[in-house]
């Protein structure tokens, strides 16, 4: 099975288990020596203090010392709708370039199709660039 799809797969299956109804949302990311990580949004009272889906998997593969390859975030609004692929947010992209700008993340589409763009094709401006290697 490919990368994406299992990836779709395991945010699926935290989302239906972590959230069984009403809205949920998960990620899953993959790692280079081939695991999957999976993370949920922390609930916080203050939403001062809210911190992305993703951020989780991140922090879980800096423990481990793990290079991340490709990442999706996938939310539904209830049980009763469809999940969507969301792109992830500017400071998660951030987050990400940490391992590069070849990992691959799972982006919004009208069509709902699986598609992974490269960090590099999300941000062809990104601020490093002023900066030699």
């Amino acid at each position: 099975m490919e990368i994406g799809q299992r990836l779709y797969e395991a945010a699926i299956d935290l989302i239906e288990n972590r959230y069984p109804t009403g809205w949920g949302g998960a990620t899953a990311a993959f790692t280079e020596d081939g695991e999957i990580l999976t993370s949920v949004a922390p609930e916080v009272i203050n939403a001062g203090t809210e911190l992305c889906i993703e951020t989780g998997a991140i922090l879980e593969a800096h423990k481990l010392n793990a290079k991340i390859t490709h990442t999706i975030c996938v939310v539904r609004d209830d049980e009763n709708l469809g999940f969507k692929i969301l792109t992830p947010c500017g400071i998660c992209q951030e987050r990400f370039r940490y391992w590069g700008t070849d990992l691959k993340a799972a982006v919004t589409n009208p069509n709902g199709d699986l598609v992974f763009k490269t960090l590099k094709e999300l941000q062809p401006f990104h601020w490093l660039e002023a900066y030699e290697e």
